[in-house]
């Protein structure tokens, strides 16, 4: 660990804040002692048998088809504009959303409708954005699914769109821009669709966002990583962050920016004797996270929007966009105070790059003295660091069997330096390119099927068959956290080698999840690195040498959601870089939806645009 990490964990001191929490943050109350506890469900509402959603419960309700219908609105507003902050001390120009970071906390019970209206006010420079809702399915709403050149033309400068969605799924999640690399410069914030309980606990902690975090601009990094110089395309993070907060030292800092030692860390309440639910959302941009909180053990009770059969551990896996929800008992002293603890990942071969890669918060029990530094000692991590809990036990609370699929895909992960000397990451052998002006649903909806074989666009037919089974081959030496839109995936199995095609992990109820961390080549990534620096094998020979070694992933899902669905690396870096492929689902019943006048309409706001301005996409767009 380096000083700064030290310094901290010394006994004797206690805790400072040098900045005011708007200057760190803004508005954001998240990582204060002043963030109020979230409740059970919002109240404002009819209630059922004593709660919004009625009767169903996490056992009893097949959550992709019997979600209920509140018929309840929740509205919010939305103003995205760049503002300076400094969460860490070091003070630097973000994309704000309501002068927030993270931005304002989205919440809702299931079955309601979540309506958003979006004001683009990026300025200096002006740039398009969109939002996404992370792990939402967005049925019946699939241009609400807000990834331009996909599901939408972006919201140009000085424009606003409104999105209106159902919250189909319960659980927590987060929302942020999928517009180039945008979020990683601060766009994002939490989001909670209440639901019924799988576990039971007295009190709702809200979001613990995890997140990497770089004092660079967003858009200067991307230059690097679409550059030809190949020793910046893996960017450091300069910092890790828990809700928005961590301290960092200013002497590191060379470039004349305003530096504040001791920012201020994130603090959180705990009940002795009470058991409390965080909702843990890794919002990096690149990072796998570590999580832990000295002296407790947690219960894990979802991955995602999976409420799952519940497990204990000490470490808690959560890759990029990933999200755990743990109870942990409070079963320390009244007056007690103890780390809460994220590393970003270090050893084996999926890490990114990371100046300094721990990130620390206090808990401080209801009779503590705010202000003193614990002195607890960390958890010893065992974990692989390059994967998630086991397959084994991570077993979904309503149990659901894939069955034989339709049809079966294969697709390989795979990376290549182009003639310009620049990297590209492959899916299905294509390096994804958007064209914002030409979103793909929009196009499929016109019957027209030609534009699929545009190879920039990396769209898979997967025609009118009923379920498809993908089997990902990563040929490539790091992890990469795939994400699935429009549907939660069935992770049948994982591992090197040949798939034998029918060993499956939990067959009648495997794991369900949006994002699934597929691994790297592990330990046997030396010897590929020699084969393709030594081998005089024909190059078919030696790609056929790296598919024997090379990582598998097999998912699945049921074509109940017709529409253009992204499957992409949620990796900021990889999938500006291309690491995207379209699945056109369903095409026949996508001809058939009815996509409203506003989204025909965010499209001529952003031709007008683009007819005055050149947009400078030097990315995938996503």
């Amino acid at each position: 660990m380096g000083s700064l990490i030290n310094s901290l964990l010394q006994n004797g001191t206690a805790i400072i804040t040098a900045l005011s929490q708007t200057k760190t943050n803004g508005g954001s109350l998240l990582g204060t002692l002043q963030a109020p506890d979230i409740a059970d469900f919002l109240t404002n509402n009819p209630l059922t048998n004593g709660y919004p959603w009625g009767s169903l419960t996490a056992s009893n309700t097949n959550p992709y088809s019997s979600a209920p219908n509140t018929g309840v609105v929740r509205s919010y507003d939305l103003t995205i504009a760049r503002a300076l902050i400094a969460p860490d001390g070091y003070q630097k120009s973000s994309i704000l959303i309501n002068g927030q970071f993270p931005g304002p906390l989205i919440e809702a019970n299931w079955g309601d409708t979540i309506q958003v209206t979006v004001h683009n006010q990026i300025s200096n420079p002006a740039e398009g954005t969109t939002l996404h809702w992370h792990g939402l399915l967005q049925s019946q709403t699939q241009w609400e699914d807000g990834v331009p050149a996909v599901s939408e033309c972006p919201i140009a400068p000085g424009a606003t769109h409104t999105y209106s969605f159902k919250a189909s799924l319960y659980g927590s999640t987060w929302y942020h821009s999928h517009y180039s690399g945008q979020y990683a410069g601060g766009l994002w914030g939490p989001l909670i669709v209440h639901g019924p309980k799988n576990v039971a606990y007295d009190i709702d902690v809200g979001p613990v966002t995890l997140s990497d975090y770089y004092h660079r601009d967003y858009f200067s990094i991307l230059e690097d990583v679409m550059g030809n110089d190949l020793t910046k395309v893996r960017p450091a993070s300069d910092n890790n962050l828990i809700n928005g907060k961590m301290n960092f030292d200013c002497s590191n800092v060379t470039n004349g920016v305003p530096c504040t030692n001791n920012a201020g860390l994130a603090k959180f309440k705990f009940t002795a004797g009470k058991k409390h639910r965080l909702r843990l959302i890794n919002t990096s941009g690149a990072a796998i996270q570590k999580f832990s909180i000295d002296n407790h053990t947690m219960t894990v009770m979802a991955n995602d929007f999976v409420p799952v059969q519940p497990y204990t551990t000490n470490v808690v896996t959560l890759a990029v966009a990933q999200r755990t929800d743990v109870i942990v008992e409070a079963t320390g002293p009244s007056n007690g105070a103890f780390w809460m603890r994220s590393t970003i990942s270090q050893g084996g071969q999926c890490t990114e790059p990371a100046h300094q890669p721990y990130a620390l918060a206090v808990i401080y029990y209801q009779h503590a003295n705010t202000s003193s530094k614990p002195t607890s000692v960390a958890h010893v991590d065992t974990t692989d660091p390059c994967a998630n809990d086991p397959l084994t036990e991570t077993v979904p609370f309503y149990s659901m069997t894939p069955g034989t699929p339709s049809t079966t895909k294969e697709i390989d992960v795979n990376f290549a330096v182009n003639s310009t000397g620049h990297l590209n990451w492959l899916m299905n052998n294509e390096t994804f390119h958007g064209d914002y002006n030409n979103p793909l649903l929009l196009l499929a909806k016109t019957g027209n099927q030609t534009y699929v074989y545009n190879p920039s666009w990396n769209v898979v037919n997967l025609h009118q068959v009923a379920s498809v089974r993908i089997y990902v081959k990563n040929l490539t030496p790091t992890s990469h956290p795939m994400h699935l839109h429009g549907h939660n995936m069935w992770v049948l199995q994982t591992g090197t080698g040949s798939w034998d095609g029918n060993t499956i992990t939990n067959a009648n109820n495997p794991q369900r999840r949006d994002v699934a961390l597929m691994p790297a080549s592990g330990y046997l990534v030396s010897p590929l690195r020699k084969i393709l620096q030594s081998s005089s094998l024909p190059p078919l020979q030696v790609l056929q040498l790296l598919s024997t070694f090379a990582h598998k992933q097999i998912i699945q899902w049921n074509l109940d959601n017709p529409g253009v669905w992204p499957f992409h690396c949620h990796i900021v870096w990889h999938v500006s870089a291309g690491l995207h492929v379209n699945f056109l689902e369903r095409p026949n019943d996508v001809s058939n939806l009815a996509i409203p006048s506003t989204s025909y309409q965010q499209c001529r706001d952003w031709s007008a645009y683009t007819n005055t301005t050149v947009v400078d996409q030097i990315d995938s767009g996503l």
